[in-house]
């Protein structure tokens, strides 16, 4: 096993908390209405990815759904009790770019209000779905603040097909009263490139992943904020039938490899919560 690195920073683990079924790619093909009845394999992959990390001696922060913390509180409590941050990925996995205002904030809340309930500690920090927080609705920062976030991780800095705003920062700042993390990018002939995990870790070598990272921590002197899915260490999942080639492409590519390469990345850096990392003591 590599020797963990002690001059760098210390990086953000997250993990965004929700099924295979309900990935945004996957709406035209699986309807809402049959998430009920879909077979659903978050407890199992919480379970994988909670030991992993024990293994590593690392804590990490879940942006979980509401919709499954209401069905799986056992989910949210062995989070809890593993010593990890729980944060809110928004209730039903709606995009706030197809939200208006109203619902927006009826979905951040409720979520907000669910997941406290079941855990009994203050719900600070809020990714959306998809990251698609962009240029266009702004507004969903105030929101966020109004149902009492302290923080976002909901921008990403890059050209994508589905999200992104390329000229927000790239390190951690404020927006009113609530301080955006945003994913990590390596700034190269002058471009923002995506170094922050999902699809991209599958996609990439690992060395190369291994490499945006050691920079990002030696030459810019930040913390990396990593993300991942519990589907994308799944590989007996459901495979949804009807999908184009290339939303199955960034689906399923190299989730065989995933959990290795996890190993090797909590191996081979320092990881912690988004909240011990990013927000002021209190």
């Amino acid at each position: 096993m590599a020797m963990k690195e002690t001059t760098a920073p210390c990086n953000a683990l997250t993990i965004d908390v929700e099924d295979y079924f309900q990935v945004s790619a996957f709406a035209p093909h699986i309807p809402r209405t049959e998430w009920t009845i879909r077979e659903c394999r978050v407890e199992r992959n919480i379970d994988v990815i909670l030991r992993m990390l024990d293994d590593h001696e690392t804590k990490a922060t879940f942006f979980t759904l509401g919709w499954i913390a209401e069905r799986y509180p056992d989910v949210v409590r062995h989070i809890v009790d593993n010593g990890h941050e729980l944060a809110s990925h928004g209730y039903g996995h709606e995009r706030a770019s197809d939200q208006t205002p109203e619902s927006f904030y009826a979905d951040i809340n409720v979520a907000k209000l669910i997941l406290e309930d079941l855990s009994g500690q203050e719900v600070k920090g809020y990714r959306a779905p998809s990251f698609s927080i962009g240029e266009r609705n702004l507004w969903a920062f105030e929101c966020l603040e109004k149902a009492g976030y302290r923080y976002s991780s909901s921008i990403y800095p890059i050209h994508h097909d589905h999200y992104g705003m390329p000229n927000a920062p790239r390190q951690a700042h404020t927006i009113g009263g609530l301080t955006e993390i945003p994913a990590t990018t390596l700034r190269f002939l002058n471009r923002n490139w995506p170094a922050s995990g999902g699809g991209y870790f599958r996609l990439m070598p690992y060395s190369l992943s291994h490499w945006m990272i050691s920079h990002i921590n030696r030459v810019d002197q930040m913390s990396a904020v990593f993300y991942f899915h519990p589907w994308e260490i799944d590989v007996d999942q459901p495979k949804i039938p009807g999908i184009g080639i290339k939303t199955r492409f960034r689906h399923y590519v190299n989730i065989h490899r995933m959990e290795y390469r996890l190993r090797r990345l909590l191996a081979d850096f320092k990881w912690g919560r988004m909240d011990q990392l990013f927000l002021r003591r209190d």
